[in-house]
């Protein structure tokens, strides 16, 4: 049977690889390889010629450290990747890195290799197709459908998040979901039997999943039959369990944890193709009727993509208002008039950012229709939900709203694979300090460069009463750590829009916006509001300024009125706002000059989070008023007065530095 000989083909291409890196993961690959076969060689609808083609199946490796598979694969299908390019795996500069990353390899869904990760990324991606079904389809016309397949092992089933994931999709029915669990029962240390002994099948199926058990994945027919069933069930996600052994074949290593992550050895590599009937003496090699074999699929599918083009084209002409906007949600297109809508809308003050944003999400959810997303269970206190929009329920996609419930890292990762579906623009809200949980899906947006919108409210120790467990203090700063993220903290309402304006027109990276829970006053800004998108700028000025005042969002006004007794004490100061602070450091040194002055000059830095990313802007004469330890529990101002933020105090404290020059 050719397929198995595909499988056969894919193992030898896998060992030699890593063989030849001298570091990867084999075993893996060697055990899923008719996975792989069946999926790439008869099951899945993709077109090599065009990766990026709307309504192809989509396949996740969510046990990313396997992509010697994957790449595999994806050079035998016709991707643009060659037998040069697995001979380069994990290489410095290939297209076959360690871990498949979207972006640098041709049939890459998504980054993976955090485990679990990419299993909620699929769960994401099922979400947006199913969302833009309900948007585009009609009776007559389906142009959205197709399915996402996602491979995960021990690891991927051991971390949290896929519990988080897998209880939303049973939840939500995810039909066109399927997952297949490698069930090899090896990790790293050894036998799963010292850490993982639960049910998986029981579990799945507590978390309504039709789960297909004990599939022999070493049998094509077997496999073929899972997937067939499988995608008859249209009411409920499906989880293949597949019993394989790691490394297959290879005589000395096979259901060994020293398969995982090391290479086979010659000798190992030797024992594995004399199983096999692949020649020993050759590397990469590649037999001419698989070579043939798929020639001939990659026409087919060219066929069906062709087909889908000319029914595309069709609805196109029958639907103009719907074609105009898929046109638009494909490349997140902003009307010229949103950052003036947005700007002109008039917020009472005093107001927290977090209702002013509020404000400011519901006029773009209206502007751009693309734009979805929703809160992990707290939209009433992060301002999120869109009050003139539907949800998403099982049975119902056609809403915008999502109920994500209490599960931020899940949260964050669906979001990435709805981003990378494309066709929707997700943001996603919860406090500040939980972002903790969510940090890894954070920092996977930000090395896809995906344009994610966080939305960060009760951002400091001015939330109060629920004590330091709650009080983010190092959490704005560890967020501004992560390369290619956006870190906006506003100060005032009108920054709150203009964060929102800024935020949408990112389209590169993500963007967190960093919101209070209390209330602030409007900021009259000496030369307006034009210049927030450089991250820092003037708010009050004076032409003989002794000392300036650099602070974000709430800390902005706190630093208004300290500037004001000081200036009633013959005290010249200038004010800077700083809502972003890494864009502001981005500036040319004429601009920051301008605003900061000479290197003589006293700099207050005021933050309510820790000190430790300000240095860059001080130099020997500075005072800081900032946060460096855990909050406590009270009312917000007490809280805060306790950690010397008190007008009068920072005045007094600035006077006794002023006096030591």
């Amino acid at each position: 049977m050719l397929l198995e000989k595909i499988a056969n083909i894919v193992r030898g291409l896998s060992a030699d690889g890593v063989e030849k890196a001298n570091s990867g993961h084999p075993g893996m690959p060697i055990g899923c390889a008719e996975l792989g076969a069946v999926l790439f060689g008869k099951v899945m609808k993709y077109d090599p010629e065009k990766p990026d083609w709307p309504d192809r199946d989509r396949l996740v490796l969510s046990a990313g450290h396997g992509s010697m598979w994957l790449y595999s694969y994806l050079h035998l299908a016709g991707y643009d990747i060659s037998l040069k390019d697995l001979k380069s795996f994990r290489q410095l500069d290939s297209r076959t890195p360690g871990h498949p990353e979207y972006g640098e390899t041709p049939g890459v869904e998504t980054t993976t290799g955090p485990l679990g990760q990419g299993f909620a990324n699929a769960v994401g991606m099922v979400i947006a197709e199913r969302m833009m079904a309900a948007r585009y389809n009609n009776a007559d016309e389906k142009i959205v459908d197709h399915y996402t397949y996602t491979v995960m092992g021990d690891g991927c089933m051991m971390e949290g998040i896929s519990s988080e994931a897998a209880s939303l999709a049973g939840h939500l029915g995810l039909g066109k979901l399927i997952a297949i669990y490698d069930d090899n029962e090896i990790s790293i240390e050894g036998n799963t039997e010292i850490t993982f002994t639960e049910s998986v099948a029981d579990r799945f199926k507590a978390f309504n999943w039709h789960v297909i058990d004990n599939v022999d994945g070493h049998d094509i027919k077997a496999v073929e039959e899972a997937l067939s069933t499988a995608k008859e069930e249209s009411g409920q996600p499906s989880l293949i369990i597949a019993k394989t052994h790691i490394a297959l074949g290879a005589p000395g290593k096979q259901d060994s944890s020293s398969a995982h992550g090391a290479p086979l050895g010659e000798e190992e590599i030797k024992g594995l193709k004399e199983t096999f009937n692949l020649p020993a003496d050759k590397c990469f090699y590649i037999s001419d009727d698989v070579k043939g074999y798929f020639d001939k699929r990659k026409d087919e599918l060219q066929l069906l993509r062709k087909d889908w083009e000319g029914k595309f084209s069709t609805w196109n002409e029958n639907n103009p208002e719907l074609s105009k906007a898929w046109e638009k949600a494909e490349v997140n297109y902003i009307p010229d008039n949103f950052a003036e809508k947005l700007m002109s809308l008039d917020i009472k003050t005093p107001i927290a950012t977090r209702k002013a944003a509020g404000s400011a999400l519901q006029e773009a959810a209206d502007l751009l229709p693309y734009l979805v997303g929703g809160s992990a269970d707290l939209a009433p206190s992060n301002k999120t939900y869109l009050e003139k929009y539907d949800e998403i329920q099982p049975g119902n996609f056609t809403g915008r709203n999502f109920r994500f419930g209490v599960r931020e890292h899940a949260m964050g990762s669906i979001a990435n694979g709805i981003s990378v579906h494309k066709g929707l623009r997700p943001y996603v809200a919860t406090f500040l300090v939980f972002s903790d949980y969510m940090r890894p899906a954070i920092r996977m947006a930000a090395l896809m460069k995906q344009p994610i919108i966080y939305v960060f409210t009760h951002d400091s120790v001015y939330i109060g009463e629920d004590g330091p467990t709650h009080q983010a203090v190092e959490h704005v700063e560890s967020l501004r750590l992560i390369p290619g993220l956006k870190v906006i903290r506003p100060a005032d309402e009108e920054e709150a829009k203009a964060a929102w304006v800024d935020a949408i027109r990112r389209t590169d990276g993500p963007t967190a916006l960093i919101l209070t829970r209390q209330g602030l006053p409007h900021l009259n800004k000496e030369n307006g509001i034009n210049e927030f998108s450089r991250g820092g700028y003037l708010i009050k000025d004076s032409e003989n300024a002794e000392l300036i005042f650099m602070a974000s969002g709430s800390e902005v006004s706190l630093a208004i009125k300290v500037s004001e007794l000081l200036e009633n004490d013959g005290i010249e100061n200038r004010v800077i706002s700083v809502p972003d602070r890494m864009e502001f450091a981005r500036n040319d040194e004429e601009y920051i000059k301008s605003l900061l002055g000479e290197d003589d000059k006293l700099r207050v830095i005021m933050e309510a989070g820790v000190k430790q990313g300000w240095y860059q802007f001080v130099r020997d004469n500075y005072l800081f008023v900032t946060v460096d330890s855990f909050g406590k529990s009270g009312p917000g101002e007490e809280v805060a007065r306790d950690y010397g933020f008190i007008p009068e105090k920072i005045a007094e404290d600035i006077k006794h530095e002023l006096k030591k020059k």
